[in-house]
């Protein structure tokens, strides 16, 4: 599906338009409902900032009672390449403890980030600890780390939109594209 924005002078392709998004946000708000409906407990917690156009696109039809939290966390201290070391900003304002917690992510791609924040999690006690993430770039995958569920697997490419940036911008685009390599190159 690779398409062209026209209007948008960073973007090579669209790689996922908003139709195809939120169908599979659709389905896998279906996920969560089918593996928490037994749950009394369940605590959705967004990865800030990236997650939260998924988080609030998946809550439209998760029909299990939950709470919502947030973590910031930081691992690319104004890179292109996370650097492995996770700088919490923002930690959860809830206890997890004896809880069901689902982690929902953007992207999953060398996984060093994510098994901290796993672990740092885990250390907490949850009852249950999984992982959702939107996008899994298994290319880019650095540590042992598999999520429990994902939406689509990407090649190595920059995608930007839909809360994926590039120097804090163009999150807002209502598709995921990749971005030209020329505007990355000219940092």
């Amino acid at each position: 599906m690779q398409s062209k924005d026209k209007q948008n002078k960073y973007i090579e392709y669209i790689l996922f338009d908003q139709k195809t998004l939120e169908s599979k946000i659709k389905e896998l708000s279906e996920w969560v409902n089918e593996e928490y409906k037994n749950s009394s407990s369940l605590i959705m917690v967004g990865l800030l900032k990236g997650s939260f156009p998924f988080l609030a696109q998946l809550i439209k039809n998760v029909n299990v009672e939950c709470i919502l939290d947030f973590m910031t966390v930081s691992s690319y201290a104004g890179t292109l390449a996370s650097t492995g070391s996770v700088k919490i900003i923002l930690d959860l304002a809830n206890d997890i403890q004896n809880k069901d917690v689902l982690i929902v992510e953007d992207i999953i791609d060398t996984g060093k980030t994510m098994q901290k924040i796993y672990a740092l999690l885990k250390s907490r006690n949850p009852k249950s600890l999984k992982v959702l993430t939107l996008l899994n770039k298994q290319s880019g995958r650095k540590v042992d780390f598999n999520q429990d569920k994902y939406g689509f697997d990407i090649k190595d490419e920059f995608v930007v939109g839909f809360g994926f940036d590039y120097q804090e911008k163009l999150r807002e685009l209502p598709y995921i594209g990749v971005i030209k390599k020329e505007i990355i190159n000219k940092k």
